[in-house]
C-alpha cells in the first residue's frame, strides 16, 4: 500500500501545533495573569511553576514551523508573507518573555521591568497567535501560487476577535494550571480568575464559532449540510460539558479537573478548525497535496521525524513527571 506522505505530514504538523498550543498555552497564561497578582512571593511561585518546562514546550512551535517550511514549501511561501507583521510581533514578544525568565531572578533593581516584559511578552504573543489564526481562517488571497494580498489584510474584526479569544483561553489555561499546582491564598485567587476566564472563553468561542461558517461558502456548507450537521451539533454539547466540569472542579476543589477540561475546550476548538480547513492547508486556495514537496523529500524527512518526535515526547513526559505535584513556596527552580 502506497503511503500518502502529504497527509501523514499534515497530521504530524497538526499534532505539533496542537501540542504547542496546549503546552505553551498555560505558561503564556501565567504571564497574562501576572498583572493580577501583585505580591512578589506570588509571582515567584507562578514563574517557578512553569520555569522547568516552558522552553521545552516551545520546541513544538519550532517543529511545526520548521516542518511547514521543509514539507509544505508552497504553503510556507504564501502564508508567511500574509502574516509577516503578527508573526514578527509574536517572535519579538516571545524573546522578551524568555529573557525575563532569567533576568528577573538576577537583576533585582530591574525586577519590575522584567515583570512587565514577562506579562507583556506573554500577552502580545498570545494575541498575535490568535490574530494569525483568524487571518488564516478568513482566507489568504493566492494567485498563481503566490500571495496576492496586501500588508494589512490580516487586520480585520474577525482576526481581532480570534486574538482576544485565544488571549482569554490561555488565561483560563494559566489560571487552572495555578489551581492545580499551587496552594493557599494564591490557589484561591487563581480559582476566582479561572471562573471569570472560563465564562469569557465560552463567550469568545461562541462568537468565533457563530461567525466562522459565514466567512466562506465552503465552511457554511461543511458545518450545516446534512448529514454532517448531525455531528456538528455535538460540538456545542461537548463545549458545555467541559464548561460544567470546570465549574464543578473549581467549586468542589477537584484541582486537576478544571485544567484537563480546559485542555478539552482547546482540543474541541482545534478539531473544529481542522474540520473547516481539510483538505486545504491555505483555506480555501491550496490543498495539502498541492503544497507538498517531492515524495522523496517527504520520505527522507519522515525517517528523521520518526526518531525526533518520540525523543521530544519522552523528555517532555519526563520533565512533567519530575516536576509534578504542588509547588512548595519555600523551594525554587532557580
Amino acid at each position: 500500500m502506497e503511503l500518502d506522505l502529504p497527509f501523514i505530514w499534515a497530521a504530524l504538523i497538526a499534532f505539533a501545533v496542537l501540542a504547542y498550543v496546549v503546552l505553551d498555552g498555560f505558561d503564556l497564561g501565567i504571564g497574562i495573569l501576572f498583572p493580577f497578582f501583585r505580591e512578589k512571593a506570588d509571582r515567584d511561585v507562578m514563574m517557578n511553576s512553569v520555569a522547568p518546562v516552558w522552553d521545552g514546550n516551545e520546541t513544538w512551535l519550532v517543529l511545526g514551523g520548521g516542518g511547514l517550511l521543509a514539507v509544505f514549501p508552497l504553503a510556507y511561501a504564501t502564508i508567511l508573507p500574509a502574516l509577516y507583521a503578527p508573526i514578527i510581533a509574536m517572535l519579538l514578544a516571545l524573546i522578551f518573555r524568555g529573557v525575563a525568565f532569567e533576568y528577573r531572578w538576577r537583576s533585582k533593581k530591574a525586577e519590575r521591568l522584567w515583570d512587565w516584559a514577562f506579562a507583556g511578552g506573554s500577552s502580545v504573543a498570545a494575541l498575535m497567535q490568535g490574530i494569525s489564526l483568524g487571518a488564516l481562517v478568513q482566507g489568504i488571497d493566492v494567485q498563481n501560487r503566490v500571495y496576492a494580498g496586501g500588508w494589512w489584510d490580516w487586520l480585520t474584526p474577525f482576526s481581532l476577535l480570534t486574538g482576544l479569544a485565544l488571549l482569554v483561553g490561555y488565561a483560563l489555561l494559566g489560571a487552572t494550571w495555578l489551581v492545580m499546582r499551587t496552594t493557599g491564598e494564591l490557589a484561591e485567587r487563581a480559582r476566582h480568575y479561572a471562573l471569570l476566564a472560563a465564562v469569557a472563553t465560552i463567550a469568545a468561542m461562541g462568537a468565533v464559532s457563530l461567525w466562522t461558517p459565514f466567512l466562506k461558502p465552503d465552511y457554511l456548507d461543511r458545518w450545516f449540510r446534512y448529514p454532517t450537521a448531525l455531528y456538528t451539533v455535538m460540538v456545542p454539547l461537548m463545549v458545555i460539558g467541559c464548561f460544567l466540569v470546570i465549574i464543578n472542579g473549581l467549586q468542589n476543589k477537584r484541582d486537576t479537573r478544571p485544567f484537563l477540561a480546559s485542555l478539552g475546550l482547546f482540543l474541541i476548538a482545534y478539531i473544529g478548525i481542522g474540520i473547516s480547513f481539510y483538505p486545504y492547508i491555505v483555506p480555501t486556495s491550496v490543498t495539502i497535496w498541492e503544497a507538498a514537496g517531492p515524495d522523496e523529500s517527504l520520505l527522507f524527512l519522515l525517517i528523521g521525524a520518526a526518531v525526533l518526535i518520540p525523543a521530544i515526547l519522552a523528555y517532555t513526559a519526563y520533565a512533567y513527571w519530575v516536576f509534578r505535584g504542588k509547588i512548595d513556596p519555600e523551594e525554587g527552580y532557580h
